[in-house]
């Protein structure tokens, strides 16, 4: 075990510099102009320019900015907007709001995904099966672009039963309907995923020798069926948070959340490079880690796994 968790930090650290070094380079080496974005429309002297230019190290190689980038990461700074905010600050306030946010996402999915995957595998071909099937490719049509705005109009303008935008410091209530809509996608996909490995372990070899023993069948299913079925569902789930933190920006900006995906969406609307790559760090090294848990579930699921 500790071999696997040493190689597994190594190649997480890898991975995390070759994503940060992408990042980086697409948002310095092909983005616009950050000072005249932090001007706006207003002229920017040589003056201001060759102030600012020194001001945030845009003078120096690249590679070297990246080194200097990647020291600061090392000592918990995340450096400041063009704006001179530190971007620690904006993430300490905006990543509890995205943490609830994506928490009210993955009880949804639980809920109602997981557990009409169950019932649907059980109960394959039967009505509640094809209706399930029929709506979650409904839902797995329709992008969170358009989901989020009909969403908003029919349950927070038309029935009024949630508020239209969130506050400055949201509650849990203003984020229940943004949660549903950033679940939705992912209620779907857990559906069909929990169907078919449900599916597929009724059909296996040791549920018919247990059946053959005279094991009662909410036995059989709850011990045999669902913990071999749980070791896709938790690695879609664990990947699945982490995407989405990454994936409330559409939710977030339509509902008003001020939380990462928001903060995400202002700095690249407003050119905010460091803003843009601090976020864009942090959001990596959830995956990372996120992926790091999941595969350590894998042996309390399945003590058949061994980790040399």
């Amino acid at each position: 075990m500790f071999r696997y968790l040493v190689r597994r930090f190594l190649q997480m650290i890898m991975v995390f510099i070759a994503t940060t070094l992408i990042v980086y380079s697409l948002m310095y080496l092909t983005g616009g102009d950050p000072i005249q974005a932090l001007a706006g429309e207003k002229p920017v002297t040589d003056l201001q320019r060759a102030q600012l230019t020194v001001k945030y190290g845009l003078d120096q190689p690249f590679l070297v900015r990246y080194w200097n980038y990647l020291t600061d990461l090392l000592h918990l700074d995340f450096g400041t907007t063009l704006t001179g905010r530190p971007i620690k600050d904006i993430l300490l306030d905006a990543w509890p709001v995205t943490m609830q946010l994506a928490l009210i996402a993955i009880l949804v999915t639980i809920i109602f995904g997981v557990t009409a995957g169950v019932i649907a595998g059980i109960r394959r071909g039967s009505i509640f099966d094809n209706a399930t099937l029929v709506l979650t490719l409904i839902v797995i049509g329709i992008p969170s672009v358009v989901l989020a705005p009909l969403a908003q109009y029919l349950f927070t303008i038309q029935w009024k039963l949630f508020p239209t935008t969130a506050s400055g410091d949201p509650t849990w209530y203003e984020l229940v309907l943004p949660g549903i809509v950033l679940g939705s996608l992912s209620v779907a996909t857990a559906m069909r995923l929990t169907r078919a490995s449900v599916s597929e372990n009724l059909r296996a070899d040791f549920v018919r020798t247990a059946r053959s023993k005279g094991m009662p069948g909410r036995r059989v299913i709850g011990i045999h069926v669902l913990r071999n079925s749980l070791i896709p569902i938790v690695t879609f789930l664990g990947v699945e948070l982490g995407s989405l933190m990454a994936g409330a920006i559409v939710t977030e900006s339509v509902f008003n959340v001020p939380g990462v995906g928001f903060q995400l969406a202002r700095g690249l609307k407003t050119e905010d490079t460091p803003l843009v790559i601090g976020i864009v760090s942090v959001l990596v090294i959830v995956f990372l880690v996120a992926n790091l848990i999941v595969d350590l579930l894998y042996a309390v699921l399945d003590p058949r796994i061994r980790y040399e």
